[in-house]
C-alpha cells in the first residue's frame, strides 16, 4: 500500500479533460482540509497526555513528534494554497483551453499530486507515532494510579 494516489493508473493526468482534473483536485482539497483538522486533533492529543509522561526519553520523543506535526501542518497549509491556486487555473482552463500551456499545466498537476502523496505518507507516520506514544502513556502505571480510588 505504498501508492496513495486518488486517480486511475496510466496516463490519466495527460488524457483526462479539465473537468475530470477539476473534480480530482477538489477531492484533494477536501482531503487536505480533513488532514489539517486531524493534525489539530493530534496536536491536542499530545498536549493532553504530555503531562503524564514521566521518563525523559519519552518526553524527548514526544517533543520530536510535536515538531514533526508542526512541520507537517505547515506542509499541509502550503499544499492547500497550491491546490486552491491550481483549482483557479483549472477553472480558467475550463473557460478558455488556451489560457495556459496544457502540457506544462498537466506536469504541474502531476507534481502537486506527488507532493500530496508524500504528505499523506508523512501524515500517517505522524498519526501512528502519536497514537503509539499516547497508548504507552495511557497504559502506564502512573497514569492508571491517578484514577484508582483507594
Amino acid at each position: 500500500m505504498s501508492d496513495f494516489r486518488n486517480r486511475p493508473n496510466g496516463n490519466y493526468i495527460f488524457d483526462a479533460n479539465w473537468k475530470e482534473l477539476y473534480v480530482l483536485t477538489k477531492h484533494w482539497k477536501s482531503d487536505l482540509l480533513f488532514y489539517k483538522d486531524d493534525l489539530k486533533f493530534l496536536d491536542h492529543l499530545i498536549d493532553k497526555y504530555f503531562i503524564w509522561i514521566s521518563k525523559k526519553e519519552d518526553s524527548d520523543a514526544v517533543r520530536s513528534i510535536e515538531k514533526s506535526i508542526v512541520k507537517t501542518d505547515k506542509i499541509c497549509a502550503n499544499l492547500l494554497k497550491r491546490t486552491e491556486k491550481h483549482l483557479t487555473h483549472l477553472a480558467g482552463l475550463m473557460e478558455d483551453p488556451f489560457k495556459y500551456d496544457s502540457h506544462q499545466f498537466r506536469t504541474e498537476h502531476q507534481q502537486l499530486e506527488d507532493d500530496i502523496t508524500n504528505f499523506v505518507k508523512t501524515f500517517r507516520d505522524n498519526r501512528k507515532e502519536v497514537f503509539e506514544v499516547t497508548s504507552l502513556v495511557v497504559e502506564s502505571d502512573d497514569f492508571i494510579r491517578q484514577f484508582v480510588v483507594e
